[in-house]
C-alpha cells in the first residue's frame, strides 16, 4: 500500500469536518475521492499532504507517517492545488526551475528533468512564453510539470480540471496517465465531475458529512445500487444523500471562483 489511513480524523471549532477516515491505495492506483460541497474532500488532501494535522487518527503515505516524518512525506509526494500555483510572471521555464530548485534536484539534472517534463506536457514550444499567456488547459499541465519534476511516488491533485473546457480535460488527463504509465505514480485526486472520475479512476471513495460511505471500483458501484444501466451520478446520489450540504462560506466560494475563471 502506498497510502493508508486509520480513523483520520480533523475537528475544527469542535465540528467534525473529516470523520475516522480507513481507506487503503496501492500503487500505481488512480484514486478518486468524490463527494458534495463541504464533504471533507479538501481537509483530507491537506492532511495527507501534511499541510495540515490531523486531529486523531493517523495516515502513511509512501510509507512514512504524516506527523513524524513529514519532511519524508513532502519529498515523496507532489500536489496540485485548486489554486493556481504557477507563477504568471515568469516563464514556463523558470516557473519549472524555481520548483526543481526547491525539490532539492542536483544542479547537474535539472535541465535534463525540466527538458523531459516540458515535453511531456506538450509545453516546449511555449516554455520561454509567459505564464499569464497561457491558457487554462496549459496552466494545468505546467503545475503538473512541476509537481512531477522530483518523481514522486504519489500525487495528490485537488479538483485538477475544475473551470477547464472538456478539450482541456483531456489533454490533462492525457499527460496525467503518461506521467503514470511513465514513472508508476500513484494518483489521488477529488472531482465533482463523475464522467471524469468513472473514465479514470481504478477505485474511488464517496465522502458525505466527512465519512466514506462508500469504497470500491467504479463498475462495483454501479452494481451495488442495483439500477440496470446505473450511471455514477446515479451512484452519488445514492450514496451522498438528498440532503445538501452547506459546503463552504462566502469567501472561500469567491476565492474558488476567481481561481476557475482564471484558469477558464
Amino acid at each position: 500500500m502506498v497510502l493508508e489511513t486509520q480513523s483520520l480524523t480533523r475537528q475544527f471549532d469542535g465540528r467534525i469536518v473529516v470523520d475516522r477516515l480507513t481507506i487503503t491505495v496501492e500503487g500505481g492506483e488512480v484514486f478518486g475521492l468524490l463527494g458534495p460541497n463541504g464533504a471533507g474532500k479538501t481537509t483530507t488532501i491537506k492532511m495527507l499532504t501534511t499541510l495540515l494535522p490531523p486531529t486523531s487518527g493517523s495516515a502513511r503515505v509512501a510509507g512514512f507517517d504524516i506527523v513524524r516524518q513529514a519532511g519524508e512525506v513532502r519529498r515523496a509526494i507532489g500536489y496540485v492545488p485548486q489554486l493556481i500555483s504557477a507563477d504568471g510572471m515568469l516563464t514556463g521555464y523558470e516557473n519549472l526551475l524555481i520548483f526543481a530548485k526547491l525539490y532539492d534536484i542536483p544542479r547537474q539534472q535539472r535541465q535534463s528533468r525540466i527538458e523531459e517534463a516540458l515535453g511531456l506536457i506538450g509545453l516546449s514550444d511555449v516554455a520561454n512564453r509567459l505564464v499569464n499567456q497561457y491558457s487554462g488547459g496549459m496552466i494545468r499541465r505546467l503545475e503538473i510539470a512541476q509537481s512531477m519534476l522530483h518523481q514522486p511516488r504519489v500525487l495528490f491533485l485537488d479538483e485538477p480540471t475544475g473551470g477547464l473546457d472538456p478539450i482541456a480535460r483531456k489533454a490533462v488527463w492525457d499527460h496525467l496517465l503518461q506521467l503514470r504509465d511513465r514513472h508508476g505514480t500513484t494518483v489521488v485526486f477529488t472531482t465533482h465531475l463523475m464522467e471524469e472520475a468513472d473514465a479514470f479512476c481504478s477505485r474511488l471513495a464517496i465522502m458525505h458529512g466527512g465519512k466514506v460511505v462508500a469504497n470500491d471500483t467504479p463498475a462495483a458501484l454501479k452494481a451495488s445500487i442495483e439500477k440496470p444501466n446505473a450511471t455514477l451520478d446515479e451512484v452519488f446520489i445514492h450514496y451522498a444523500g438528498t440532503v445538501l450540504e452547506e459546503g463552504d462560506d462566502f469567501r472561500e466560494t469567491a476565492r474558488l471562483r476567481r481561481a476557475a475563471r482564471r484558469l477558464g
